[in-house]
């Protein structure tokens, strides 16, 4: 199976689910982020790639002064269920449309967009100089990028506690690669200027961002135990050993818990760009 099988897979499987299924507490959760990515998108159609449950899309026509149509894509359809379903429940399903493909390769209509954004969507691409030269092709000259990305994990220790307190009891659950497709795999800003200087991308900027989450304490084992490496890890093992990795891990939150709030420092970058 190959980088981009794998992702299909993983993303139409218990990845895509878990994302469909706790849509609100993700939406919550990321909704400072949205916020940030939202604010300054001048009117025209949008690219939303990556766009999960579509939260980002949807919010791309809502925004004050919006007047805009905002496609989003991606390759996993549960997910995309959520998001077609989301847009009918907001009464903007005529504005925003989905589609089901690999942003990397789909064969976008030449200078179709005027702006491609992105929330923790563009990090898996098995080719990313691919990938961000296809975007820049959909869109029309001059057209904005703006998306944002993980900082390194050492700048989000809130992004490792489960698997570092699991690893003992999950001793099969794969090592992060990262430098490779995934989660941090665009936490480099060297990378990130590099690759869009190869795509063709021009006027690029990479500024920090640091945004504070919530999630209900009341939801901490759910999500640890349903997103990440130890979610996945979770999938077909026994009660028991289910049992011993929350006892192990809840506490290890503890450092972030603030009364009926988990709270964590987002660190991220902010990559805006123009298309040559």
């Amino acid at each position: 199976m190959n980088d981009t099988e794998s992702q299909a897979a993983r993303w139409n499987g218990p990845a895509g689910n878990a994302w469909a299924d706790s849509q609100e507490l993700v939406d919550e959760l990321f909704r400072p982020i949205e916020r940030l990515l939202v604010e300054s998108l001048p009117p025209g159609h949008v690219l939303d790639v990556g766009c999960g449950t579509g939260s980002t899309t949807v919010a791309a026509v809502q925004r004050p002064g919006g007047g805009s149509h905002a496609t989003g894509i991606d390759i996993s359809a549960p997910m995309l269920a959520a998001a077609r379903a989301r847009a009918e429940r907001a009464g903007v399903a005529g504005e925003v449309g989905f589609v089901e493909a690999d942003a990397q390769d789909h064969p976008f209509e030449a200078g179709t967009f005027d702006t491609v954004m992105s929330r923790f969507g563009v990090m898996f691409f098995s080719d990313f100089v691919r990938a961000f030269t296809n975007l820049r092709r959909s869109g029309a000259p001059g057209a904005g990028l703006r998306m944002i990305v993980w900082r390194d994990i050492t700048e989000n220790p809130y992004m490792s506690v489960a698997e570092t307190a699991a690893r003992p009891l999950l001793p099969d659950m794969p090592v992060r690669d990262l430098r490779a497709p995934g989660q941090f795999g665009l936490s480099d800003p060297d990378v990130v200027n590099g690759i869009l200087r190869d795509s063709g991308w021009t006027g690029i900027s990479v500024d920090p961002v640091d945004e504070v989450c919530r999630l209900p304490e009341s939801e901490l084992v759910g999500y640890f135990t349903r997103f990440g490496p130890v979610g996945l890890a979770l999938n077909g093992v026994d009660a028991d050993t289910r049992a011993r990795v929350i006892d192990v891990v809840r506490p290890a939150f503890d450092p972030f818990v603030d009364g009926a709030d988990v709270r964590f420092t987002a660190a991220c970058w902010l990559v805006t760009a123009r298309a040559s």
